[in-house]
């Protein structure tokens, strides 16, 4: 049973309810509905758990040539691929039907948006184009926006801020996974920016995608979304990281650094979507 939850990717699933609670809650504005929320949490849990096994299966080929991804059960045929599909699509069917029953159409329609995104078009054009990773942060910034539409009901400026917030901090995220596993990608012969156009043009996407996060986070205090105590911590924490990204030009080994900035990355993400409802304007 342990490799049927590993499938899952439960990280990622966990990285993405973060961003949905956030984006739920500031749509809510105080006026929390716990039946709604439960719904909207379980069910796209059940999607994203899905997507990723289906994501799974799909990367088998690639999987089986990195060294931390070699031992997944697809690869060393530990599970069923059967069994594992039926899973996912019990899980797809089972998450699906949860947002459509207690949700709503748009909530619903964004959820199935962000499943093809990531299984049909994320996972089988990465190994083709260096763009793969911009398609992968458009999957991953849908979560916190069905939160948002769950509770409104309502796909307004500021689904569209969190939207733009998530895809800004996804790419240097994905970046500085490829910096910190640059060897395993470039056995994979995935064709990630560092591999194809070096690693000093990914230091500097990084650094100017990461300002657009600081400016697109600021941007939700500004249309009076959050208040002042969210824009100062926000703001403080996206320099920091900013600041780290611009020290990296001076940093001899990479994949240490990669590794870095990938847990810094984590912690903004996490505190940002933590302080988002805790200072949300009614």
């Amino acid at each position: 049973m342990i490799n049927y939850a590993l499938i899952t990717k439960p990280g990622i699933i966990m990285g993405n309810l973060i961003t949905l609670i956030a984006g739920f809650l500031l749509a809510s504005k105080g006026h929390f509905d716990l039946g709604l929320f439960l719904a909207t949490f379980l069910g796209l849990a059940c999607v994203i758990a899905s997507a990723c096994i289906f994501n799974n299966y799909l990367d088998r080929t690639i999987d089986s040539k990195m060294e931390r991804t070699k031992k997944r059960a697809f690869v060393t045929g530990q599970i069923s691929v059967n069994g594992a599909l039926f899973f996912a699509c019990f899980l797809g069917m089972t998450g699906f039907g949860l947002l459509f029953a207690f949700t709503n159409l748009l909530a619903t329609a964004l959820a199935a948006i962000g499943f093809c995104i990531y299984v049909l078009i994320y996972t089988l054009w990465k190994r083709k184009t260096i763009y793969g990773t911009a398609i992968g942060s458009i999957a991953g910034a849908i979560p916190p926006v069905v939160g948002y539409c769950a509770a409104s009901n309502s796909f307004d400026k500021g689904a569209i801020l969190l939207f733009a917030l998530l895809v800004l901090w996804q790419m240097p995220h994905f970046f500085a996974i490829a910096l910190a596993h640059f060897n395993d990608y470039s056995k994979a012969e995935l064709p990630l920016l560092p591999m194809k156009k070096g690693i000093l043009r990914t230091k500097v996407h990084m650094a100017i995608y990461i300002f657009g996060f600081i400016i697109a986070s600021s941007l939700l205090t500004y249309y009076q979304y959050t208040g002042l105590s969210y824009l100062v911590i926000a703001t403080a924490l996206g320099l920091g990281w900013l600041t780290a990204s611009i020290l990296g030009f001076w940093k001899s080994d990479d994949r240490q650094w990669g590794k870095h900035m990938f847990r810094i990355s984590l912690i903004v993400i996490t505190i940002v979507s933590v302080l988002i409802p805790l200072d949300v304007q009614i």
